[in-house]
């Protein structure tokens, strides 16, 4: 099992186990990937929910850049909603965990498939 396989089965751990939810694997590989080396990098593979600034960043770069979403106050919303679901309280909240929950509430499997 090569490292990517190694995170994919970690962040399907925290989704079943921290979210509360059976993950789509296929869904969940291809949002993986889409995160490209970032997620063999120990700042960049997490998400600091409590600075603005990044949550600015998932905003921009993936719901409206990769998502193509239209900006609004339901895009971070939807951001708080799953840092939520995640819990604030846990430090490690991963990039590609984030990513495929938000994917996920809004219906954009289609933009992976």
């Amino acid at each position: 099992m090569g490292k990517r396989d190694e995170l994919i089965e970690k962040y399907a751990d925290d989704l079943r186990n921290k979210c509360g939810m059976e993950p789509d694997m296929d869904l969940l590989t291809k949002v993986t990937i889409g995160c490209g080396p970032a997620i063999y990098n120990a700042d960049s593979s997490t998400v600091a929910a409590g600075q603005s600034g990044e949550l600015e960043t998932v905003k921009n770069n993936f719901l409206i850049k990769k998502l193509g979403l239209s900006d609004g106050p339901e895009l971070m919303d939807a951001i708080n909603s799953v840092i939520d679901t995640y819990g604030r309280s846990n430090n490690n909240k991963y990039r590609a965990v984030i990513y495929y929950m938000l994917t996920k509430h809004f219906g954009k499997e289609s933009v992976y498939r």
